[in-house]
Parts: structure tokens; C-alpha cells; sequence
């Protein structure tokens, strides 16, 4: 059992006398994780989103921050819901980024007036990138339309009826004079958990656009770089379409090799961006099904602004991602389509080798054969001379023999006997070895 699964199982309750499953605890809090906060009257809201690495700690600001307004420390560095007095804070860590968010009274004067009521430079000391920056003022009554136009700043807005017409939103999905984006919601009859969901689901979807948006930079550099890199394929194609017998193919498998090194290495460093883009435009799509809009008369619409501006950012991303995929699979294809040309080479190289060999071969049987024979004659040249001493020696002690004749006689049978004496050998010989 892992650390964390003995955690949750020590923390369960067992149900007459059965073992519980480890994670048992976890599926049930997992669905209530991340609740959405209740406002029950107007009120202001700071909203930021920080790009952080793993290995960033935010425990150390959180614990400091609870320890100043005499908290205790959270329990853990993924989520701390916690009502500091004058405003209440909502983190949240996620995969890649963080949340954090202010909820203040709406006495506030001022929406900036209430990062006062923090310690100085502590927002500051926050790890990791701030991506998004969000003030939400949630009204109950209705804003006039030159409190809304003074409260973007002159800029074009976009709005919707929400939660079955019972609000209203308003946002220019722009940064303002002061670095945030800005939002304007109008209670017509929500209820206190209604309206933290739907301020919840407003903050997510700012968010998570800006979050799939990280990759359209990403995706224009490297669609610049891959007209490159097909012009460079396209090239090493026609030089092997056009390869000729003296052409060293090996060369251009390096070339090859060396392509498909930058294209995995781009592809390696893209995919997650890509693939979170993807998965946090869903997310997008996601909570503006769940805030139910409806147009409101003379005005873009949330769903309609982000189909015409969001949208085609997300298409450039997968269609990148598509090329890039294609041209990786294009190279292996040319890498295979190469290498079989080198083996095909090689096995060419190989049946001249074994051809050589052949010719080599035979030459040496023939001049076996060749050295047999001469062994044979000199075998028995040398046997037929002995004997001759012998015949001779025959003579001298009376036996008339003619030594003459006698070697002429004995000869052939000497060479007989060499002859089979050596072919006996060389039968032997090839039995040991084979």
C-alpha cells in the first residue's frame, strides 16, 4: 500500500467488520473537491492564475499568510478555502498553474483597495508565472449602461443572459489600464449557491481560455519552421529518387536521421502544450454549456466572441500538431523507404563478395586437385626409388634381378597405391570436418 493509500485508509471508517478498499475514502471526496464558494450578497472579486512548475513551493506564502491573521497553517499545498475576515480565499493547485482568489465585501470602495488588506509584497512573492488576472464585481442591482461602458474603459463588450435569465455577465475579454481583465455580473434572482457557481464557472472559463491559448504562440513558430523542414524532406526525396549507382546512400540515411532527430525533438517538446490546449478549449466549451446563456438584443454573445477569436486559435494548434505528426510519419517513411535501398546495396555488395568467393574457391579446388596430383607423382617417384635401391640390392646377393625392369613394373602399382592412399586421407579428413 502506497503513502497516500494509507492515509485515506487510515481515515476510514469500517462498516461491520468488512475491509475497505484503500482509496475507498478518496472516490468519495473526490467528488466534492474544489466546492464553489456562497455569495450571498454583492461583492468583489481578485482572481489570478499562476503557471507553476512542480517543484514550486506554495505552502510557504500560504502558511505565512494564516500565521499574520493568527490562522492555523493549511493542512496541504493543493487547496485552502479559508475566511480570513475581511475577505475570503480560495486556492486551488492544479496540474500545471494555480488559483488564487479574493472574495471581498462590496464596501470596498475601490476593487484595488482590498489587495491592501494584504501583507505588503506578499501577492509579490508568489512563485511561478501570472497568466491570468481577473476583477469580477458581482451587483444586485441592475448597472445602468454607463456604469458598465465606464466600467471597461470605452472598450467593446461582449454579454449574455445566464443560469436560465436569472443574470446577467458582461466582459471585454481584454486586459484594462490596469493589467486585469474585467467581468460585471448582474443577480436577477440566484440563489447564494447559484451565484458562487456561476462566479465560479465565469473565473474557470477566463482561465482556461487563456491556459489553451499558451500553445498558439508555441504553434505559429514552429508551422514557420516546418515549411522548412518539409522544403529539406522534399529535397532529400528527390536526391534519392535521383540516386545513382556511385551515390553514397549512406550519407543521405544520415541526413535523414539527423531530420527526423529535429522533428521528434519538436515533437517532444510540443506535445503536452498541444495536447492541453486541446483538453483546456473543451474545458471552455465545457463551462459555457454549464452557465446556460442566452443572447442578449444588440449584443455579441460569450459562446459567439470565443467561436470567432478563440476558436481558430485552437484549429491553428491542432492543425500544427496534424502537420507535425504527418511529417514526422513522412520521414520514417523516407528513412525506411532509404534504408532498404542501403540493405538492398549491401546484399548486392555481398552476392559479388560470395561470387568472388565462388570464383576463389574453385580456383583453389583446381589447384588442390593440381598439388594432388604433383603429391601423387612425387609420392611415387620417391617410392619407385626406393625400390629401385632395393631391386639393385637384390641383385647383389645373387637373386638376378633386374632393377630396370623391376622399377618399370612396380610403378604404376606405386602410383596406384599413392594415389587411393591419398584420396583415402582426404575422404577421412572431409567425414572429420563435415
Amino acid at each position: 500500500m502506497t503513502e497516500v493509500a494509507a492515509e485515506y485508509h487510515a481515515g476510514q471508517t469500517v462498516v461491520a467488520g468488512m475491509k475497505p478498499h484503500p482509496w475507498r475514502q478518496a472516490l468519495y471526496d473526490e467528488l466534492h473537491s474544489r466546492p464553489s464558494p456562497v455569495i450571498r450578497s454583492a461583492c468583489k472579486v481578485l482572481h489570478f492564475s499562476l503557471l507553476l512548475p512542480q517543484s514550486e513551493d506554495v505552502l510557504t506564502p500560504l502558511t505565512r499568510l494564516c500565521s499574520l491573521f493568527d490562522l492555523p497553517r493549511p493542512a496541504n499545498a493543493s487547496c485552502l478555502y479559508q475566511d480570513f475576515g475581511p475577505f475570503e480565499l480560495r486556492f486551488e493547485r492544479h496540474s500545471e498553474f494555480a488559483n488564487f482568489t479574493f472574495i471581498f465585501p462590496a464596501e470596498i470602495p475601490v476593487m484595488l483597495d482590498g489587495l491592501a488588506l494584504l501583507p505588503r509584497g506578499w501577492l509579490a512573492s508568489l512563485p511561478g508565472e501570472l497568466v491570468a488576472a481577473t476583477q469580477l464585481v458581482f451587483v444586485q442591482e441592475e448597472p445602468d449602461r454607463n456604469q458598465w461602458q465606464e466600467w471597461f474603459e470605452g472598450q467593446r463588450v461582449a454579454g449574455a443572459s445566464v443560469a436560465e435569465q436569472k443574470a446577467r455577465v458582461w466582459t471585454a475579454f481584454k486586459l484594462h489600464s490596469d493589467g486585469f481583465g474585467r467581468m460585471l455580473v448582474h443577480n436577477q434572482g440566484l440563489s447564494a449557491y447559484q451565484s458562487g457557481r456561476l462566479v465560479q464557472r465565469l473565473l474557470e472559463l477566463e482561465t482556461y481560455r487563456l491556459m489553451s491559448l499558451l500553445a498558439l504562440p508555441m504553434a505559429r513558430k514552429i508551422g514557420q519552421d516546418l515549411r522548412q523542414i518539409e522544403d529539406k524532406l522534399a529535397a532529400l526525396n528527390q536526391k534519392i529518387s535521383d540516386i545513382g549507382q556511385d551515390a553514397d546512400e549512406r550519407a543521405l540515411l544520415h541526413e535523414v536521421s539527423e531530420l527526423a532527430a529535429d522533428v521528434e525533438h519538436r515533437r517532444s517538446a510540443t506535445n503536452f502544450r498541444f495536447s492541453a490546449a486541446v483538453a483546456y478549449h473543451d474545458l471552455v466549451n465545457d463551462r459555457l454549456n454549464q452557465i446556460r446563456e442566452e443572447p442578449l438584443e444588440g449584443m455579441q454573445s460569450l459562446r459567439e466572441f470565443l467561436q470567432r477569436r478563440l476558436t481558430p486559435g485552437i484549429k491553428t494548434v491542432r492543425a500544427v500538431r496534424i502537420r507535425l505528426e504527418g511529417i514526422s510519419s513522412r520521414i520514417a517513411h523516407t528513412a525506411s523507404l532509404l534504408q532498404t535501398r542501403v540493405d538492398l546495396s549491401i546484399q548486392e555488395q555481398n552476392q559479388h563478395l560470395l561470387s568472388s568467393m565462388n570464383r576463389r574457391s574453385q580456383l583453389q579446388l583446381r589447384l588442390q586437385q593440381t598439388v594432388e596430383g604433383l603429391s601423387v607423382a612425387a609420392i611415387s617417384y620417391y617410392l619407385v626409388g626406393l625400390l629401385n635401391y632395393i631391386f639393385k640390392a637384390m641383385n647383389q646377393v645373387g637373386l638376378n634381378v633386374d632393377a630396370s625392369i623391376a622399377s618399370g613394373i612396380a610403378a604404376p602399382l606405386v602410383a596406384a597405391m599413392a594415389y587411393f592412399g591419398i584420396y583415402r586421407l582426404k575422404a577421412r579428413i572431409t567425414r572429420r570436418l563435415g
